[in-house]
């Protein structure tokens, strides 16, 4: 695991390690979210156990690993999704640029309007491809049809999907390929200026070439956006992100940049991971 210290990404505390620390300068970068000892539940069941990491702006980090370890139930953490499930709880802290995630006076609804978040289905609402864009902007009061034109259009341009759809807003966005719904979606978190995009496996349903598309365009958000991204494929961490966070049921093994992990892995169990040993 990795942590941040004067500037530079070092080791952090469970299991130790080496880590030439001069290859890695964070100085340009702020830390967008500090997790500090997670633990997550749902009712007695225990999920993510002392999860300290940290994430950076403007870059992508993956959360890696098999089936259960907790990769999905920490990203939804970070915009509080998991709120909504009665038997869920957490101790630990996250702050959120520097701000407590979890305080009592934060305002979820504008918190995920911050922290936006695509899912691994896509999900558009039956409605226009033009609405499934203007929707987040409506609900909060803006009903200037020209900045709504303006916001639709650039924020389907960002998502690499505006050429493909420009005369065809009205119609409805579930007769979209499924590639083409899940950039939408994308489109449709953009449209309400987030700081930071969550992306819970986005291509795990589609066909390669549509993948490629979405990790096209990842490579093009980070410019912008904080990215997180969940991801069962190993190749995929390895193309699109800058740092990789390796679980294994609900421990943090494994936090660097993404390039030590499948070059020169510091733990023996991400090794075996990597190489196909097990997962």
């Amino acid at each position: 695991m990795v942590s941040v210290q004067e500037n530079k990404i070092v080791p952090s505390v469970a299991e130790p390690f080496q880590l030439k620390a001069e290859k890695v300068n964070t100085m340009s970068k702020e830390i967008i979210f500090d997790i500090q000892q997670l633990n997550s539940f749902y009712g007695e069941k225990h999920i993510l156990k002392s999860v300290s990491m940290q994430i950076f702006e403007k870059s992508v980090t993956s959360l890696m690993g098999p089936s259960g370890c907790g990769k999905s139930t920490l990203i939804r953490c970070l915009n509080r999704m998991n709120d909504l499930i009665l038997t869920f709880r957490i101790d630990g802290k996250i702050f959120y640029k520097n701000s407590d995630l979890y305080a009592h006076d934060v305002d979820v609804t504008e918190l995920r309007r911050e922290i936006g978040m695509v899912f691994q289905k896509p999900n558009p609402f039956p409605k226009s491809i033009y609405e499934n864009i203007a929707y987040g902007l409506r609900i909060h009061g803006i009903s200037s049809r020209q900045y709504l034109d303006r916001v639709v259009e650039d924020s389907l341009k960002k998502a690499f999907l505006w050429e493909e759809v420009k005369d065809r807003l009205q119609e409805s966005a579930l007769a979209l390929s499924g590639g083409q719904q899940q950039r939408l979606c994308i489109a449709r978190a953009m449209a309400v200026e987030p700081k930071v995009i969550l992306l819970d496996e986005p291509a795990s349903a589609l066909d390669p070439i549509a993948t490629g598309k979405i990790e096209e365009l990842i490579h093009e958000l980070k410019k912008d956006y904080t990215i997180v991204i969940v991801t069962h494929n190993m190749q995929q961490a390895a193309r699109v992100s800058d740092y990789t966070a390796f679980f294994m049921l609900g421990d943090l093994i494994e936090y660097d940049v993404t390039t030590k992990i499948f070059t020169n892995p510091s733990h023996k169990t991400t090794e075996d991971y990597i190489t196909g040993r097990f997962g």
